[in-house]
């Protein structure tokens, strides 16, 4: 599992925007700047909408506030589900990025398999990643949302 002190490993993630799919290499994504990025199991799931994901689009200014160039959403879900969610979520200020096959999840040493619930998904998590380095790593503790909120990533920074 990723780790606070090591370098984002390099891959690709997706966004839907204006009706184009982009592919955000994450070298480039995270170098020279400082990012948010909270993961979710899955988007429009209980707790992801009802608390994760609002949370941050409530926060965003005083994220941003404190030196935080981009806030990220990530879900091992497909682009045009993100698209929705955030869309749905008045999600404008947050990056909504999917992680289609899970691909990047599994890098970071994040993820889980849930079987039929939906199969491999994320664990709930937030980070701050500073020059492609992670500077802070919260991990929920399964069924658990205490360590991941925005306000808790607000005192942090």
């Amino acid at each position: 599992m990723i780790k606070e002190q090591m370098t984002m490993p390099n891959g690709q993630l997706q966004e839907l925007k204006d009706g184009n799919m982009i592919i955000h290499q994450t070298e480039t994504l995270f170098a020279h700047r400082k990012i948010v990025l909270f993961a979710v199991p899955g988007a429009f799931t209980p707790t992801c909408s009802a608390a994760h994901l609002p949370g941050y689009v409530v926060s965003a200014d005083e994220l941003k506030a404190k030196g935080v160039d981009d806030i990220i959403c990530l879900s091992v879900n497909d682009a045009f589900v993100m698209y929705e969610w955030g869309k749905s979520q008045n999600a404008e200020n947050i990056l909504m990025l999917a992680d289609g096959d899970g691909s990047y999840t599994k890098m970071l040493g994040l993820g889980k398999e849930t079987g039929g619930f939906g199969g491999y998904r994320s664990q709930r998590y937030a980070m701050i990643i500073e020059n492609g380095i992670v500077t802070h790593l919260n991990v929920e503790k399964p069924k658990e949302f205490e360590v991941s909120s925005a306000e808790v990533i607000l005192e942090s920074l």
